[in-house]
Formats: C-alpha cells, structure tokens, sequence
C-alpha cells in the first residue's frame, strides 16, 4: 500500500480506501457483520486504513456495521470519514436536514452507530448552496472540532463544478473535497481540482469505478436487479457509458492488466487527487483494489512512506 497527505489535515491515508455505500443494501445485496468484517479485515491486512461512510446508507445502517467491526479492532489504525444532510426514509429515499440542531442529532446517532468518540472526517453531504452558506450550522461544527468529537471538516460535492462550495471551503474550516471522478467523468480537472491545490484541501475520489461501469464486468445489455441503485439509471445512458467503457478497454487498458485496477490508477496520477474510495463487495474485491497502488507514483505531491 502507498499513502499521501489528506492536505491540511495533515492525515495520512492509504490511497485507496473502502467506500461502504453498499453497506446500507442499496447495491443489490444485504451485508451480515460476519461479511463485514471479512472486508475490513483484508483491507487492514492489506494497509488499507480509510473508510468512509454516510449518515444516509440506510439509516446509519453502514456505521453501524462499521462500528460493530471497530469495537473489535484498533481505533487508532482507521481514519473514519462520514457525512451529514441528509434524512433516509427507506431505500432511495432520503429528504436533506442541514439545519444545526437537525446535524447535532446525526452527529450523536453516527459516533454511537459508529461506536467511538471522534469522527476524523466530517462532510457535508451534497447538500445545496443555501445549506453551506448557512453560518449557525458551520459555527455548530466548529464548536464540535473544538470539543473533540470531530477530528476534521470536509466537503463532499454533489455537482462537479460546483465552485461556491469548493472556493468557500476554507472560509468555513473545511479541509478535504470529496467528488466524482473518474475516466468517464473528468469534469473536476476543469476547476474544482486547481482551487482544491490552491487551498491545499485533500481529494477523495468518489465513484472511481463509475459505479461499476468502469470495473469491466459490464457489457452493453446489462440489467440491473430492482434492489440495485443503478436499476434507476437512465437505459439510453447505461448503454452510452457501456459502449464508451468497452471503447477504452479496447484503446487504453494495456492488454492483460484489469481495468477496475486500471481504472483506479488512472484516478490516482492526477497531482491533485488525495485517494479513491471504491466500493467493495467482498475480501477478494479489496484485495483486487488494492494493487491498484502499486501502480501509484512515489512521485506524486502528496506521496508519504509509512
């Protein structure tokens, strides 16, 4: 595994780390505890030491499993990253909540589902710009920082040009970005990522796989089980971004490597980009994940040994 500076934080994280949306059982599959410690297990194994996580994947439902795998393990060796907005409902469903006292109460529900005291890295969960700019809820957080329950403020961007938010991140506190990037989206490298090195905020690559378009298994056609967030894509889209996929295994991928690894390197040699933060299903896709670092530069501008 290799490791960069999370920015300002001054965090060091793996450079690839585990996204838990699938946790909350809007990918197609409900997790047990046992499943989900298999994964962390191998991804501690592996040097992996970033999860993150979301108030909202399904009902705190992914922290909790977290928290129950964490309460077995070593605190100190994760660097727990969550998010705040947003009310779930049921499964796709989700109203957003920004106000303070509404944050106050997901903070109390996420450092108990998540069985620890310190979050090390609190986000804003895509929230609209009248949320951010929202002063009482960023003095709410600040007091938190100061209390020790959050380690870090972050931001996790829902448009990839959202440049309110991006360029107001250090204004109110905030030291990472999170955000949409991957071969099928490069939309970031336009603005978001030149602001982010300017502020020196840490990155977090979100949907690096392009939710899976990117991971190879795919081919035109697919369908998608009704208990599986992509069944909600656009068809006439899917099949747009699986002829496109295929067009760059075909051009791009160097015959014989696999392209999810392929994929989640590419997203690592921008200078910009911090981490990538793939979903996994099992042991064996975080092990497949994680060689992906071999393939990341020592080079890079926030390369750190460990």
């Amino acid at each position: 595994m290799k490791y960069r500076r999370l920015g300002k934080t001054e965090l060091t994280v793996s450079v690839i780390g585990v996204g838990t949306w699938q946790f909350g059982g809007e990918w197609g599959q409900d997790f047990s505890q046992q499943e989900v410690d298999q994964i962390l297990d191998k991804a501690h194994e592996l040097g992996i030491n970033l999860i993150d996580t979301a108030e909202c994947y399904g009902d705190h439902l992914s922290e909790k499993l977290i928290g129950g795998y964490l309460k077995k393990s070593r605190r100190a060796d994760w660097i727990i990253a969550t998010k705040f907005g947003h009310h779930f409902h049921d499964k796709f469903s989700r109203t957003n909540e920004y106000g303070a006292a509404a944050v106050q109460e997901q903070l109390e529900k996420s450092l108990r589902a998540l069985q620890t005291d310190y979050i090390d890295l609190y986000q804003f969960h895509s929230g609209p710009d009248e949320a951010f700019d929202n002063d009482e809820l960023w003095t709410y957080l600040d007091k938190q920082v100061q209390a020790g329950k959050i380690r870090h403020l972050g931001l996790s961007i829902a448009k990839n040009d959202n440049m309110h938010q991006v360029g107001g991140a250090s204004r109110v506190n905030a030291q990472t970005i999170q955000v949409v990037y991957n071969r099928l989206d490069r939309k970031p490298e336009e603005a978001v990522f030149a602001s982010c090195a300017e502020q020196d905020l840490g990155v977090l690559a979100r949907v690096p796989l392009a939710s899976g378009y990117l991971s190879g298994k795919y081919k035109p056609g697919a369908v998608f089980a009704g208990n599986d967030v992509r069944h909600r894509h656009d068809p006439q889209h899917v099949a747009r971004l699986l002829e496109e996929v295929a067009k760059i295994k075909e051009s791009e991928v160097p015959e014989g490597v696999d392209m999810a690894q392929w994929a989640l390197a590419w997203c690592l040699k921008h200078p910009a980009v911090t981490t990538v933060i793939p979903g996994s299903k099992s042991p064996a896709q975080v092990e497949a994940n994680a060689k992906a670092a071999a393939f990341a530069s020592d080079d890079h501008p926030q390369a750190r040994v460990k």
